[in-house]
């Protein structure tokens, strides 16, 4: 049995709800689980895109976390996102107020761009299937 991609990704947030709100007003995800979680009054939070392929935990931020130091010009989340139409993605989410530090650029190995949710995380977003 082989690993055949991402199930669950794990996003550390400040913020639940405002992060839930981001992720489905504004993406377009669905709240999957939305329940409590540990003795601590935590919450786990799931969404999920429209397709059904991603899973987001929406995980409250540790203390240690909170201060990280990174660097401007790359992602924070060590995975990437897809899109079919990277340009059309970037023009629909940059029109609801998402914001993408710079246009999507071709690279060698494809088109990507990389955008900030609500709470500070930037993601890298690419084809799936790059066309030259």
């Amino acid at each position: 049995m082989a690993i055949r991609g991402v199930h669950k990704i794990v996003v550390e947030v400040s913020d639940q709800e405002r992060a839930k709100k981001f992720w489905t007003e504004v993406v377009g995800f669905e709240v999957t689980t939305d329940a409590p979680y540990g003795d601590d009054g935590g919450r786990w939070v799931e969404v999920t895109s429209a397709d059904g392929m991603t899973a987001l935990v929406l995980s409250t931020m540790s203390e240690d976390a909170k201060n990280p130091e990174v660097r401007d010009e790359l992602p924070t989340a060590n995975f990437f996102f897809y899109a079919d139409d990277i340009e059309k993605t970037y023009e629909e989410l940059s029109s609801k107020g998402v914001e993408f530090p710079a246009r999507p650029e071709k690279q060698p190995w494809g088109w990507w761009a990389m955008f900030t949710d609500s709470e500070g995380n930037r993601f890298a977003l690419s084809e799936r299937n790059p066309t030259s």
